[in-house]
This record gives structure tokens, sequence and C-alpha cells, in this order.
């Protein structure tokens, strides 16, 4: 982490590990008997799920000091996740690892930190993870630059990475299955912001470079085994099949460069088809792909043609019906619809009724302490679009920070130049407005009506929505 976490984390943990568990002793075990407990400060709830596969293994209460502890007389090793809503961690649990976590709701991946037995592996897995969040914010700019200034970026910063990745191996002596997660953890991520530069490029400067790439531009994909089930829910991973599967469709189809056309996502699909071979990773993929189209076609034909393959592709019936759960709530964002009701709060505390808060055309976009870089720089974008269109009103939601957190970055970094607003409940925000990550910006008419719930503040063509 960057943070020292090695020499200070039996600081934090102390009074925990005295009440719960020895720190460092843990539980001896035998077969898979394994313990999983901690303690969350300013919890947003009173449980922790815990999970494997996407599928719930168990459910933690929190007690009377916000902490929970749990024996598994039985846990197969490998990796599995913890979530207290609305953030979740992946947590990899070796042969008879005894695990506590202590972590701060308000900023959950920045506080969260792990002791016991089996905690140096998932201490280096959070710091790789933070690592990787850091370049993302760093990379903004970068994505603008000509392809040799990326490049030459990006393989300096995975240089660290690996350098890093062997001094922990060697220091920490890990199992192999735990460094199969980390060699994947480093190598899909360096895959994925290769795939997205192409894109993001275009997308930031309108320069199409994909078919000016080196040949040997990628040349990591032949490194990359699609049908790795054990991966099939490790956010690196879908994330990598994702950009992979646009930047693959979006170089070929030299006509429509819209990565969310029908045309494109049917080609997405066909691809998956015959590249996929694992049953379950062609599912979650393909799912994966209905999901990301639907946020971006309203048109019912469309949806029509694009869901009779769909149907046809995918076996996991219970994937099925949460895609057709989102499908039915995106309908209720198709433009000229009223938007939605959710929970909203002012910078008093007071709730808020945005359909009488709506007089004239408004844009609203979203926004986190924790996405440093987007907060800035869509803000700013926001100052610039102020100062053309004086009759538009420009609403900032913030999700998934405190009202106290949010108050302080408002304050800190001097947010001035929109209504600032606060989600309070970030599951209706999801079920409502089908909002997931803060990049989405909406834009509605002056009589409160959706004029279009799907656009980014950042497309190069997005003043045109404006006219």
């Amino acid at each position: 982490m960057q943070k020292n976490y090695i020499f200070i984390k039996y600081f934090f943990f102390l009074l925990l590990a005295t009440s719960l568990v020895s720190c460092k002793d843990g539980f001896m075990g035998e077969n898979h008997v394994a313990y999983f407990g901690g303690e969350i400060e300013n919890p947003k709830n009173n449980f922790v799920v815990f999970m494997k596969n996407d599928k719930v293994v168990d459910t933690f209460y929190l007690d009377e000091n916000n902490r929970f502890f749990h024996k598994f007389d039985s846990l197969t090793p490998g990796l599995y996740s913890f979530k207290h809503d609305p953030e979740y961690q992946y947590v990899f649990f070796d042969k008879n690892d005894s695990l506590m976590i202590r972590l701060n709701s308000n900023d959950f991946d920045n506080t969260l930190m792990f002791c016991g037995r089996g905690d140096e592996k998932n201490n280096f897995m959070m710091e790789l993870y933070l690592k990787d969040m850091k370049l993302k914010n760093d990379l903004f700019d970068v994505y603008e630059q000509p392809e040799k200034v990326f490049s030459k970026y990006l393989e300096a910063s995975n240089k660290k990475i690996t350098e890093l990745y062997r001094k922990r191996k060697s220091f920490i002596k890990w199992s192999e299955e735990f460094d199969e997660v980390a060699k994947a953890n480093i190598l899909l991520n360096y895959a994925y912001k290769k795939e997205v530069f192409p894109i993001v490029h275009e997308f930031k400067t309108g320069e199409n470079i994909k078919t000016k790439l080196p040949k040997s531009y990628y040349n990591y994909r032949k490194k990359i085994d699609v049908n790795q089930a054990n991966l099939l829910y490790y956010s690196p991973f879908i994330n990598y099949m994702t950009s992979m599967l646009n930047n693959i469709v979006l170089t070929k189809n030299k006509g429509n460069l819209d990565d969310m056309s029908l045309e494109n996502n049917i080609k997405k699909l066909e691809i998956v088809d015959t590249l996929v071979k694992n049953k379950h990773v062609k599912n979650l993929v393909i799912n994966n792909i209905a999901n990301m189209y639907l946020l971006s076609d309203q048109c019912s034909v469309n949806n029509g043609k694009f869901f009779t393959l769909y149907s046809k592709m995918v076996s996991d019936k219970k994937i099925k019906s949460k895609v057709m759960e989102t499908a039915s709530n995106i309908q209720k964002l198709r433009n000229n619809n009223v938007l939605p009701k959710v929970s909203l709060l002012d910078m008093n505390n007071q709730p808020v009724d945005l359909n009488k808060l709506i007089t004239k055309k408004t844009i609203i976009y979203f926004w986190n302490k924790q996405s440093d870089s987007h907060s800035f720089y869509s803000h700013k974008k926001i100052d610039e679009l102020k100062a053309k269109y004086s009759t538009i009103q420009f609403i900032a939601i913030n999700i998934n920070n405190s009202q106290e957190d949010w108050l302080k970055e408002i304050k800190d970094k001097n947010f001035s130049n929109s209504i600032e607003l606060r989600a309070t409940d970030f599951k209706e925000l999801q079920n409502n407005w089908v909002i997931n990550k803060v990049y989405r910006t909406m834009i509605i008419n002056k009589n409160g009506t959706i004029n279009n719930a799907f656009v980014s503040l950042f497309d190069a063509n997005f003043e045109s929505y404006l006219q």
C-alpha cells in the first residue's frame, strides 16, 4: 500500500486483535478451517456480505462495537470478495488463513487493511489496487498524447509494479494459487489500459489512431487466456474483456465507429461466441455486453434484435433475468419521461425534490471523493460550459460519500460552479437511474422531462446535445 503498512498495521489492529484473536498467531486449524473478522468504522449498514464467484457464501452481522467474527469449518482456498454496500473488495484465503480487516466506510479502499495469517498477500493485493487507481487518474491527460508517449509512460509504470511484485513475492513467499491471481492482476490492468488508449485518445482528441498503431502494440493479447474460469468474477478480467471487444470491433468496422451501436454490439456477441469456449465465462462476458448496450440504446426495435441473439447465446437464466430487469429500469429513462425520484440532500442536510428544483434546461453529473481525477475534471469542464451557456443549470450529485466527507471535499476543492447535492441511497440510484459509476451525465429539459439520460460530459460532441 502507499502507506508503510508493514510497519504500522499492527498499531491499527491492536485493540481489535486482542479482543478477537492474536494478530499474527491466528488460529491453528486442520483441513480447510478459516477465520474472518473485523471492524468497520462509520458503517453504512449492520452487515458484511461474503461472496465467492458472485454468489453469497454467508452474511456477517456487526455487533454493538461494529465488529464481526466468523469461523468457517471448511473454506476452499481461493479468491473471495466481501461487500459492505455500496463498496466491495477482494480477499484471498489459503488453507487455514485467519484474517481480520479494519476499514472506515467513508474512505473504504484507502483505509482497508488486513491482519492475521495471510495478511501480507492481501495487503499487497490492496497495494496493487490503490496504485492502479492512482495510475488511472494520472493517465487522464496522457491518453491525449501520441502513442509513443503513452506507451513509454505505461511501460515505466508497469516496470515499477512488476519490480514491486517480485520483491513482495520473495519476501512473503505466497502460494502458487495466489501468485496466479497477482500476476493476472498486473497483466490484465496493463492490458486494459492498452486497449482503451486508442478509444479514449480518439474520444478526447478526435484523432483516429486505431489503424496507425505499431504491429507489436497488441502482443500482450497472446499472454491472456480468455477462458480462465477462476478469474471469471475478477474485475480486472471483466474490464479487459469489455475493452478488448470494444477495440476489436471499432478497429475492424471503419463505417460505424459508435461502440454502442446495434451493429457493433451484435458483432461483439459473435466474437465472444467464437473466441470464448468456457460456458461460464461466455455467459458473464455476454451479460456484460448486454448491460453496457442497454445503457446506450433505448430504441425498442434495436433492443429486440439484440436480445433475440443474446437469448440464444446465454444459458444462465438468472443472469438473463437480471439483464431484463435492468432493461425495464432503463425504459423509465427514455427521452421525454419524467426523471424517477431519488433521495437527495443539499449542503444544509435538507431533502431536495429535484423535480421542483429544475425550472430550466439542466445538466446533471456525478462524482465522488475516490475518483479524484474525474471529480476535478468534471467540475473544470462545467466551468467551461457555464461560461458559454448562461441559461443552463448545472447540478453535481455526489455518490458514495458521507455528508461530512462530501462537504469537506467541496470546501477543500472550492467546488462552486454547480448546485451540489448528495445521493443518500446508492441502491436507489442504481435502480431508478441505473447509475453504477460516476461517468454518466444526464440532460434534463426545463419542464423536468428527460432530454438524454445516457451521455458523457467528456464526449467530444457533448455540446451538440445542448443546442
